[in-house]
């Protein structure tokens, strides 16, 4: 496991349950003892990599019985999902959101590698090259909307 931080670990580990499951119902404190983390690492790793944007739900109870909740997303055709990542983006999405956006799409392909290099160098703080972060992330959301809307009536 050289070369891996222990949220990829996690994250492997969590995935490998899915793998078996279509959901996971965990306590963030017996995983972290399980990993000798804390449990703030735990929310890390589920509020970075287990998003809506890469095919997950995330559902939490606090408390004495509390839990966490994961859910692979099975959205019924690729419009669905389309629909879904437009809600998600809303007025303003920032970089790293746009690239789990962009991975969840080529994962599923619904894009080829190049296109989805092509939509990450048109969206990126690079080529955006604003100093204000707000409207950075405002006409990020209007590209990929545009290009999500392009994609959704293409399909239909």
């Amino acid at each position: 496991m050289q070369g891996r931080n222990i949220s990829d670990i996690i994250e492997a580990y969590l995935k490998e349950i899915l793998a078996e499951s279509a959901r996971v119902e965990i306590k963030r404190s017996e995983i972290a003892e399980l990993f000798n983390c804390v449990p703030s690492q735990i929310n890390y790793v589920i509020k970075t990599r287990f998003t809506i944007q890469r095919g997950y739900l995330v559902q939490s109870k606090r408390g004495g019985g509390g839990y966490i909740r994961i859910e692979k997303v099975k959205l019924l055709d690729d419009r669905d999902m389309l629909d879904t990542m437009i809600q998600l983006i809303g007025e303003q999405i920032n970089q790293r959101d746009a690239l789990s956006l962009v991975q969840k799409l080529y994962d599923d392909q619904v894009i080829e590698r190049k296109e989805a290099n092509l939509i990450l160098a048109a969206t990126s703080r690079e080529t955006l090259a604003v100093a204000d972060r707000q409207l950075e992330e405002r006409l990020r959301a209007r590209i990929l909307i545009g290009i999500l809307n392009h994609l959704r009536y293409e399909r239909e």
